[in-house]
């Protein structure tokens, strides 16, 4: 009897599979073979033919499940190699504001005030929290719409985070250096009562019931959110539904991406700090642009819960600037983690203003120097101020095709990318996308449907090779100056997790900005930020404003 009811399922099962999977032939499997260089014989497309259907009957009951974009993978990535060991306590930092600040004769001259001479007029009572956010309300109303950087004005959360933090400092409790501090958010984070837009044409009405979690952290300093700004769609480049964002140096150029619209503000002076996140350049690309000082912080740095995921092992959050000074601020209020995010970690943060940078290891990437012949270009210019600084530069050969030899990053990001929108892709819903293009992301999903796991895996243990490469490379300096697209240096270390503050440097022959990145061990944001304070300081780069937006 149980042998006769075991036939029964089985043939009810094969006639369902028969109905849903008839339409893949055996000429089907030696075609898409050809994709991926493989030949089969005839006897072995014979064998794993039915395999190969009833694992398309699973593709098709899976297609059934609805998955939301925050559910994370069972596996997640980890930049820390066995043996690697960190710092495990955190020291407390002295910010010391600034003694004196004065409010300016000019008021459009506090839109580029520091976060700190910002937070001591605050604090001694020179200005409000409320007269500080509606004067950056007003000049996002003002200039948004020119840098179409703007998605949403969060002008009524703004006003009462204000003036809490006006009545509370009244009272006496003041928090700390970002309380009453206006400041924007990338609209891939939610927040309650607010759409979060992700850029995209469908998603422009989504409202998430979420505070992320680097809104909860700031909020919980008392920091005011004035607006969510413009990414790229999906987070890619600077094109949204609404239009593209601006250069605030040349309103013919954008803004690059996909942390568009936070690099374009801050730049303009519409808010004093923004947070962006970097998959593979979102950071440092429109930092380099529009001329943003941006922190990439370590991998697992600071927790993603309640953002738009794209590439679990690949997300990053951190701080768009106009200092270094600043995204130190911004990063000791926002590092950790929440538990929530499985990649994300509590680590350390003992930045010091005080540093001596002239102990610590710096290196330059020599091999990337080297191939910048003109040695009055602005990139030998952050050398030799280092070397006026009396730094002893170490020369470096950075890792580049030799442990990079095939596209890690391409796979990875693809891969993970695709599945995260698996359901954009699948519904058609990736035709109301505003572009269309053969790089953008509705083609790019798609061919990803292509890449097999096995590629993706053997992709994933060639990046632990080259994570071990970069621990042996991180052992000779703590700190290296790199040409902010040099080589691949972009494409490893966004794979290896290593840190990187993007800088400015001056401009063009074109007028545009320029830049420098230097990276850090894993965990080491703080020396980092110490060395790019310290060449701030010396060169003034980052106190040159576009003047359209001094008014």
């Amino acid at each position: 009897m149980r042998k006769l009811l075991l036939l029964v399922i089985l043939f009810c099962c094969n006639s369902l599979f028969a109905q849903q999977t008839d339409t893949i032939t055996r000429p089907d499997i030696k075609t898409a073979a050809k994709l991926f260089s493989i030949t089969f014989t005839e006897a072995e497309v014979d064998s794993m033919y039915m395999a190969i259907r009833q694992r398309n009957i699973q593709y098709n009951r899976r297609y059934q499940l609805k998955l939301e974009n925050s559910v994370p993978m069972s596996l997640w990535q980890s930049p820390a190699l066995p043996g690697m060991q960190f710092e495990t306590v955190q020291k407390q930092v002295k910010w010391g504001l600034p003694k004196n600040v004065s409010m300016p004769a000019n008021k459009n001259d506090l839109a580029f005030y520091s976060v700190l001479q910002l937070a001591s007029l605050i604090k001694n009572k020179k200005i409000t929290s409320v007269e500080l956010t509606q004067f950056f309300l007003d000049r996002i109303k003002k200039w948004g719409d020119t840098l179409q950087c703007v998605i949403s004005i969060t002008e009524d959360i703004a006003m009462q985070q204000a003036r809490a933090a006006d009545a509370e400092i009244a009272a006496g409790n003041y928090r700390g250096p970002l309380h009453g501090i206006p400041y924007g958010l990338k609209d891939l984070f939610a927040v309650k009562g607010t759409k979060t837009t992700w850029g995209a044409a469908p998603y422009k009405e989504q409202v998430i019931d979420e505070d992320a979690y680097v809104y909860t952290k700031l909020k919980d300093e008392g920091a005011v959110l004035v607006a969510k700004f413009t990414l790229g769609a999906l987070a890619q480049g600077d094109w949204w539904y609404g239009g593209r964002t601006k250069n605030p140096w040349n309103q013919n150029f954008g803004s690059s991406g996909s942390s568009a619209g936070s690099a374009s503000a801050t730049v303009a002076g519409l808010v004093p700090f923004a947070i962006g996140t970097e998959t593979l350049g979102s950071i440092v690309s429109p930092s380099h642009t529009n001329g943003a000082t941006g922190l990439r912080p370590t991998f697992g740095a600071v927790s993603r819960t309640g953002g738009m995921t794209l590439c679990w092992s690949l997300d990053k959050t951190g701080p768009i600037c106009r200092s270094a000074e600043d995204a130190a601020v911004v990063f000791y209020y926002i590092k950790g983690t929440d538990g929530k995010d499985p990649g994300a970690v509590n680590m350390p943060f003992n930045y010091s203003a005080k540093t001596d940078i002239k102990k610590l290891r710096i290196g330059y990437a020599k091999n990337f120097f080297d191939r910048i012949k003109d040695t009055s270009a602005n990139e030998w210019k952050v050398i030799k101020a280092f070397e006026q600084m009396g730094v002893q530069l170490i020369p470096v050969n950075f890792p580049d095709s030799a442990a990079y030899p095939y596209d890690i990053v391409g796979i990875t990001l693809a891969s993970e990318s695709a599945a995260a929108f698996d359901e954009l892709t699948r519904t058609n819903l990736d035709d109301q996308l505003t572009r269309q293009n053969r790089n953008d992301w509705p083609n790019y999903f798609r061919a990803a449907r292509f890449i097999p796991a096995v590629e993706y895996v053997n992709a994933q243990r060639h990046r632990y090779l080259l994570m071990k490469k970069m621990q042996e490379f991180f052992t000779t300096v703590d700190v290296v100056i790199t040409p902010s697209f040099a080589g691949s240096q972009l494409a490893i270390t966004n794979l290896t997790g290593h840190p990187a503050l993007c800088m400015p440097t001056g401009f063009n022959k074109q007028g545009l900005p320029t830049s420098i990145t230097l990276l850090g061990n894993l965990y080491g944001e703080a020396n980092l930020l110490s060395v790019g304070r310290a060449l701030q300081l010396n060169t003034g780069w980052e106190e040159v404003h576009p003047e359209k937006f001094k008014q």
